[in-house]
Parts: C-alpha cells; structure tokens; sequence
C-alpha cells in the first residue's frame, strides 16, 4: 500500500450530508472481479447525465463539482457529516482512491467506510462541521491548496493556520509505512515466535502436527 505522509493538493467542496456507499459506487456499478476501474465511477449518479450519449458513452454533468476544473483535479475532498454511511462495499473506497483523492475531510463517517479508507490508502480526518464550511466557502471561491499532515496530525490552511485531527495509533502507522494488516502484524513477528516458543516449551501439545493418515 502507498505511504501517506504529507499531502498537499486540491480540496473539493462537496457539503452533502450522508453520502452513502450507494452513491460512492452504486451496486450496478460493481461489475469488475478485481480492484481496477472503479475510479471514472465514483458517484456516478451525480456525475453523468442518466440518458447517456446514445452509443454507451457517459456524459459529464458539466454543473457537477468533480467534473470543472480545477477540482476535477483534487486530492482532497471537504463533505458533510456521515460521510460513507449505509453498506460495507470496500469498493466504495477503492473508488475514492483511484479518482485521485487521498483525504476526506468530514465532520463525521460511516464506521466501517472509515477503517476501509485506512486499510486503502485513503486518510479520513474528522474536523468540526463549523471548520469545514469555512474551509469549503473558501475553496468554492477559488483553488485552495490544503496541506494535511500525518506526522502531526494537522490540516494547515496557505495562509499559516493549523487545524488538529486525532488518528488510532495503530491506523496511523499502517499508513505512514504504507502497511497493509498483515504487515502491521508482521511487525510484532518476534514477540510472536516467542510466544509460540514459549507454549510449545509449556504445552507442546498444542502445537502439535497430527501425521496424515
């Protein structure tokens, strides 16, 4: 998995409240049997005209924010609260990720959307409501370029002004060292074999092999 560091980009406004793992990737829209191709569907209901081109080309809204410049370019997206609620879909995630955004900022998520994003790449920061829409007020007026910051923990605005958010420890260093669960596992590999030394040494049994028959 890709570190996540420091990112400095492009916020989005989207200040819509409860947008759902439904909207993020709607079911008809998971028809791929690996990870790839779900960026250019990411909330496709709002994205595309529902009539199409008429030869099976999607059509842009061109009042949509992810499809004017310069937000079509964003690595960071500003929505409301309880965003990524509804059904567990990881897809809704890989989604997010492969349309370019690294961050969403939010006043509050989905339980389960949260611990995909940090399994996925994708850095969830919760930051009071009221800061957010000062934040998106701004960015709806022109480019705001945003700063988020993992080693500290901080959002930093270009004018100097510094936003904390709180990160578990352990979802924190899965993506600074761009570790999957596995990896975070693997990282406490000695104290595992020492334990199982241990037991085999008191209880030998209970690591035994059965022989096949």
């Amino acid at each position: 998995m890709e570190q996540f560091i420091q990112l400095k980009g492009i916020a989005a406004p989207l200040m819509r409240a409860n947008i759902d793992t439904d909207l993020l990737i709607p079911s008809r829209e998971i028809n791929s049997p690996g990870r790839d191709g779900y960026g250019e569907k990411l909330l496709a209901p709002w994205r595309y005209e529902a009539s199409g081109s008429g030869n099976g080309q999607r059509v842009e809204r061109p009042d949509f924010v992810l499809n004017r410049e310069p937000y079509r370019r964003a690595t960071i997206l500003l929505a409301g609260e309880n965003f990524g609620s509804g059904s567990s879909r990881e897809a809704a995630v890989w989604a997010v990720r492969q349309f370019g955004l690294r961050c969403v900022i939010a006043p509050s998520f989905g339980a389960i959307f949260q611990s995909n994003c940090y399994r996925n790449g994708v850095l969830p920061v919760v930051l009071p409501a009221n800061e957010i829409a000062v934040l998106a007020a701004e960015a709806e007026r022109e480019v705001l370029e945003l700063t988020v910051d993992l080693e500290s923990c901080t959002v930093r605005h270009p004018q100097g002004r510094c936003l904390p958010f709180i990160v578990p420890p352990s979802e924190r260093t899965l993506l600074l060292e761009g570790l999957d669960a596995i990896g975070l596992t693997l990282k406490r590999r000695a104290e595992i074999e020492a334990y199982q030394a241990a037991l085999r040494e008191a209880r030998p049994w209970v690591l035994a092999v059965e022989e096949p028959l």
